[in-house]
């Protein structure tokens, strides 16, 4: 069949472009250029593309808007969700095996040493982070957003604050050597409990007012990655969250500084030199945390701060507790006081 000839340059620009004129004498001479991100163009030879809605983003050729999808650490789409949470089942079932353990022995001289009740605390406290990660799985909801951190926070507290605790009591039984040292009077648990207390009350009232002033909330974040919709938790306040972070930085600094100075003291169940690794290691994963959490976006913020809880604790696990395990378990001959008063007399 006959047609008749088209007085153009240029085949039509498609669904997906617009015309853009590229300078020529004729008018009816133009480009195809494609829209530019985020926008679309439904009919032949448009003039312009039209932007999507902010829910929305185009589809693969541009024509039509589509609904962006969510992106979160979803259980059903993160194969590292399944490794988060299995991660957290184990150590916290070791830490209840260690827990139950250690009360098995309450009474043993390796357990007493530098305050059972203490170490119970401690115990307790580590079970609790591990516990904290699952408020980082899933969609974030309001009531994870205001838990999280702060429940992060205040068991970290309790936990370091409980080392602390450990560690001084290690400082004064050195220097209450003599039975006329004005030391002796500070070798009560009291003092243990007292500063376990007072250092995790801080971050309780930092939590609290952070609460009060400018709490957490779901946020659904448009603009880091183009296409995606963001659910993530906005802190709210980053000075109050930094202000966590950092109190509980002084609490593991203070701890290790103590412990390094009477790490090399003679006696039997020491724990100075085991509290140094803990710290040293617990300071090292959360100094290298920081850069990292701050030069990501979205869901790996999240992995980064839930690698760094379950490595910090785990490391205060195995550092503190494992050596004492090893003489329970493998060689309990040396859980004794007859054997404390010879290496103490050599």
């Amino acid at each position: 069949m006959y047609k008749n000839p088209q007085s153009r340059c240029n085949d039509r620009c498609s669904p997906g472009y617009r015309k853009a004129p590229n300078g020529g004498y004729h008018v009816c001479c133009y480009d195809c250029v494609p829209c530019s991100q985020g926008e679309i163009s439904n009919i032949t030879d448009s003039d312009t593309c039209y932007k999507c809605p902010e829910e929305e983003w185009p589809d693969e050729k541009k024509v039509i808007c589509i609904p962006k999808p969510y992106e979160f650490l979803s259980y059903k789409t993160d194969i590292l969700v399944f490794v988060f949470l299995g991660l957290a089942l184990v150590f916290s079932i070791t830490t209840l095996c260690i827990l139950g353990i250690f009360i098995y022995y309450w009474d043993t001289p390796i357990v007493k040493a530098n305050n059972q009740t203490v170490s119970f605390i401690l115990l307790v406290s580590i079970l609790l982070g591990f516990i904290c990660v699952f408020f980082f799985l899933g969609r974030p909801v309001a009531i994870t957003c205001l838990l999280r951190q702060t429940s992060f926070g205040i068991f970290f507290s309790i936990g370091v604050s409980s080392v602390l605790a450990k560690t001084i009591t290690v400082c004064i039984a050195f220097k209450a050597t003599k039975p006329d040292s004005v030391w002796v009077k500070w070798l009560s648990p009291r003092v243990s409990y007292s500063v376990v207390l007072v250092c995790s009350s801080v971050q309780v009232l930092i939590c609290v007012i952070w609460l009060l002033v400018s709490p957490p909330y779901v946020e659904f974040d448009h603009q880091s990655y183009p296409g995606k919709i963001i659910i993530q938790c906005n802190e709210g306040s980053d000075l109050w969250f930094y202000s966590m972070l950092g109190y509980l930085g002084l609490l593991a600094a203070v701890s290790f500084l103590l412990a390094f100075m009477v790490r090399t003291l003679p006696d039997s169940f020491n724990e100075a030199k085991y509290i140094t690794f803990s710290m040293l290691l617990f300071c090292s994963v959360w100094i290298a945390m920081i850069p990292a959490y701050l030069s990501t976006k979205g869901k790996n913020m999240t992995i980064v701060e839930i690698f760094a809880i379950l490595t910090s604790c785990a490391g205060v696990l195995g550092c503190i507790f494992f050596p004492k395990l090893y003489i329970l378990l493998l060689q309990p001959e040396l859980n004794s006081i007859k054997i404390i008063k010879v290496k103490n007399q050599l």
